[in-house]
């Protein structure tokens, strides 16, 4: 889990929420949605109202809220969720980041796919990747063209 999602307040334009999420430091995962909540901002944040899916900001006028666009129907994980329930609920939401929420429903972070990968994969899977050739394609039956 990482606590620094991208958090703003529903107050904030789509156009500042897509400034945001253009940061060359964010992750793909981070970038794809960004949690509202009222202040503060920092994690644990006020009071978690939902969240809004980049797809949603590209389509939306960039003068209108995000308070105006969030989802309030999307499940919450909190930090007990087990590894095969956040499995389940990336997949079943086909998401890449989820929103990780306390007892009082202050938003401590989000958890992205990387997160779930490097707790699914083997520790050293990054080191030992046989099954790619050095140009990163996956290896062919009878080796690689």
């Amino acid at each position: 889990m990482t606590s620094d999602p991208v958090v703003l307040t529903p107050d904030t334009s789509i156009a500042e929420a897509l400034a945001r999420v253009r940061d060359p430091d964010l992750t793909p995962a981070l970038a794809s949605m960004v949690f509202v909540a009222r202040p503060p901002t920092a994690t644990p944040t006020g009071h978690y109202l939902g969240c809004v899916h980049l797809q949603r900001l590209l389509r939306d006028p960039p003068a209108e809220l995000v308070g105006g666009v969030v989802d309030t129907d999307l499940l919450t994980l909190t930090p007990e969720t087990p590894l095969a329930a956040v499995t389940r609920y990336f997949a079943a939401y086909n998401l890449v980041c989820g929103p990780v929420v306390d007892d009082e429903n202050h938003l401590l972070g989000a958890v992205t796919v990387d997160d779930l990968l490097d707790h699914l994969l083997p520790h050293d899977w990054r080191v030992d990747m046989p099954e790619l050739d050095p140009s990163g394609a996956p290896d062919r039956p009878g080796g690689p063209r």
